[in-house]
């Protein structure tokens, strides 16, 4: 038995995880814009823990959508194209120059990118396109590193690889998710900020959320394209109110 599929009385679609992922993630965004620069107070912290629950769901289901995608082309190009539209979203969403070159090198671009490499790689592997071995590993290297300015930088492409090779196994899956976090925290940690290196334990959270998963995408067809739509939306949402509250200004620094 997959041991992703949950056997209790309370179990889970693919779309209701998202919908979970979803709400989480709108609070720890929001968050930022009513709490900005990320204090050390209770209330923001709570938020944005309840926050950390996006990713790991993200990772999961990019996972099994490349998994059951009956064209993994069109798979790619989807979130290729939705990549960029949330780019644009996503700096204007928090004040940040659409040049990803340009200021810091964290957070320059949202996680939509990481998600459509992380796909990238593993098609590129799966089907060998490049077949050296070794020019195939450099090139899924470079577009690793290629992740590196993004929300949750090359830490997402790693974790999604990682999980892809334990589909089926939820604690393996786990593990993966726990290792590449405790990296990202270590950086975040020493070089960015202590406070968020912290909040990251609440990707812990995932674990019993996906034990409820039964492997089923739902009848709610819709969506299937609902998040690619509100994830730039609601950063467009979250642009204009910190326009209007603070002005034209960078939430990130």
């Amino acid at each position: 038995m997959n041991e992703n599929t949950s056997t209790s009385k309370l179990s889970l679609n693919s779309n209701a995880l998202k919908v979970i992922a979803i709400i989480a993630m709108t609070i720890d965004h929001f968050t930022d814009i009513f709490y900005p620069g990320f204090p050390s107070q209770p209330a923001p912290l709570a938020l944005h823990f309840i926050g950390r629950l996006t990713a790991p769901i993200m990772w999961f289901f990019v996972c099994e959508g490349y998994y059951y995608t009956k064209d993994a082309i069109k798979y790619m190009k989807r979130l290729g194209l939705f990549a960029v539209i949330s780019h644009f979203a996503y700096c204007f969403g928090f004040g940040i120059s659409l040049n990803p070159l340009e200021g810091g090198i964290f957070n320059r671009t949202s996680v939509m990118y990481p998600l459509f490499i992380a796909v990238v790689i593993l098609y590129i592997n799966d089907h060998e396109v490049i077949k050296n071995k070794k020019l195939r590993m450099l090139v899924s290297t470079l577009l690793i590193f290629s992740a590196f300015p993004a929300d949750w930088s090359c830490i997402a492409v790693m974790a999604i690889i990682g999980m892809y090779e334990k589909r089926g196994n939820l604690k393996g899956q786990m593990w993966e998710i726990i290792q590449w976090t405790f990296f990202y925290g270590l950086v975040s940690f020493f070089f960015v900020s202590k406070t968020y290196a912290l909040i990251l334990v609440g990707v812990l959270m995932v674990y019993p959320v996906l034990k409820f998963y039964n492997g089923q995408r739902g009848k709610a067809k819709w969506m299937k394209w609902f998040f690619y739509i509100y994830y730039p939306a609601h950063l467009i949402i979250l642009g204009i109110l910190r326009v209007i509250i603070y002005g034209d200004i960078n939430l990130t620094v």
